[in-house]
């Protein structure tokens, strides 16, 4: 199991449940056959054999809800008409249809099934078209076929249950190896609130978004407004700061929701509550961010690179993408070298301003901390004990690069055989 090592947040408890964590949040998976497979020998890959591939979440009343997505120029069809539901109800929704083994991207007839699916969400559920979220995921430029999503949506609808949270996490899984899924309860205006999510996501992951599909529901009531606001910053922080291959994807979508059933005071405006609020959506995308960077195609190891003595938050970014996303450090991590130089090499040719005569650089993990560089230079360490520190599956790269306040964290993960292994044949 790729399980990661959670922080705890004073205030912020952890509970199970994901996207049915909060009150008044459904869903369910069930395979469809979107992508038909024979398996001979019982033995079914990632990306084959007769998994989920369809999911549903919905809840019980309308939502105001937020949405980011990719930027890549190619877009899935499901992106443009998410976009499109979202505008014209004024950011409110009820509920998310999403499928895998199939982008739904590059097609002629993409946005008239996006369509198709946000109309066989609504019929079943006593909603409107423009109140379905949809998403796709998988192989690009393959039609996909409605037909499957047809025959089951009678069933799929028919199987929400306030515990299907795993039913749907693993619908949406392509290359992942395990469910990613995150909650949290917190404290808002006297009322106990829960905010959880799930995600996907294992390969084409690189900064501004990556190939990651994530749904976020809570059951504190903020406005339209603020989820975006909140959305768009704490976005900037956790997935924007993470890459696996350098490959921007077609189809990335975050979507929060939020149906207000913990009874607290709309939150409409910047203050405490917000604040509160925001930390928890940090909390779990954070999470999240990390399950995706350690379950990367064909990864061993999580990558958690944190920059301090930055001018500002955008150079400690800047600094931090850099080394997570350089293919030679990745490489050096994977044979767990202290190639120290690497890491250098990357923060020097960062877009950023700063003194590379004031970098610092140390590694860790549980069996230790070695520091490799000082004021730029390399200094004495043990190979041996570094060894030690690397072999293990979550490494921190901690890089100071001077002494102002700006601080931020990227995350990645080595670079493996595995990784063209399954890229080498991913549409077979």
């Amino acid at each position: 199991m790729k399980e990661i090592t959670k922080k705890n947040f004073e205030g912020y408890k952890y509970i199970d449940g994901g996207v049915c964590a909060a009150k008044g949040f459904k869903a369910n998976g069930l395979y469809c056959g979107i992508k038909k497979t024979s398996v001979s020998d019982g033995n079914e890959s990632p990306i084959s054999g007769n998994k989920n591939d369809i999911g549903l979440v919905m809840s019980d009343v309308m939502c105001a809800a937020a949405g980011v997505y990719t930027q890549n120029k190619v877009k899935g069809a499901p992106v443009t008409v998410t976009k499109r539901n979202l505008e014209t109800t004024g950011g409110k929704a009820q509920a998310i249809i999403v499928n895998s083994k199939n982008a739904n991207t590059c097609n002629a007839d993409g946005e008239q099934k996006a369509c198709r699916m946000c109309e066989l969400a609504a019929e079943q559920l006593g909603i409107k078209p423009e109140e379905v979220i949809v998403a796709s995921t998988g192989v690009i430029g393959q039609i996909l076929p409605i037909e499957p999503i047809e025959n089951c949506i009678e069933e799929l609808a028919a199987g929400l249950s306030y515990d299907g949270n795993e039913k749907a996490a693993t619908a949406i899984m392509t290359t992942d190896t395990v469910k990613k899924e995150v909650a949290v309860e917190f404290e808002v205006d006297g009322k106990l609130c829960r905010l959880g999510g799930m995600g996907k996501g294992s390969g084409m992951i690189h900064p501004n978004m990556a190939t990651t599909l994530n749904f976020i529901t809570t059951d504190c009531a903020v406005s339209s407004d603020m989820l975006k606001k909140a959305l768009s910053e704490v976005v900037k922080i956790t997935y924007n700061c993470l890459s696996v291959d350098g490959d921007q994807s077609t189809n990335d979508t975050c979507v929060v929701m939020a149906n207000g059933l913990a009874g607290n005071a709309e939150i409409t405006s910047a203050g405490e509550e917000f604040e509160v609020f925001k930390k928890a959506l940090y909390i779990v995308m954070m999470n999240i961010t990390k399950m995706l960077a350690k379950d990367g195609e064909g990864a061993t190891k999580l990558l958690e690179c944190t920059v301090t003595g930055a001018k500002d938050l955008d150079t400690a970014i800047t600094v931090a993408k850099s080394v997570i996303c350089s293919p030679l450090f990745k490489c050096a991590m994977f044979g767990a070298d202290a190639n120290w130089g690497r890491i250098l090499c990357a923060v020097g040719y960062a877009d950023a301003d700063f003194d590379i005569n004031k970098v610092d650089v140390s590694l860790s993990s549980k069996a230790g901390r070695i520091d490799v560089c000082r004021n730029g230079s390399g200094i004495d360490f043990s190979e041996e004990e570094a060894k030690k520190v690397l072999i293990e599956d979550e490494i921190t790269i901690s890089v100071s690069i001077g002494d102002g306040e700006g601080a931020a964290t990227a995350w990645g993960c080595d670079l493996t055989y595995d990784y063209v292994k399954i890229n080498g044949d991913y549409r077979s």
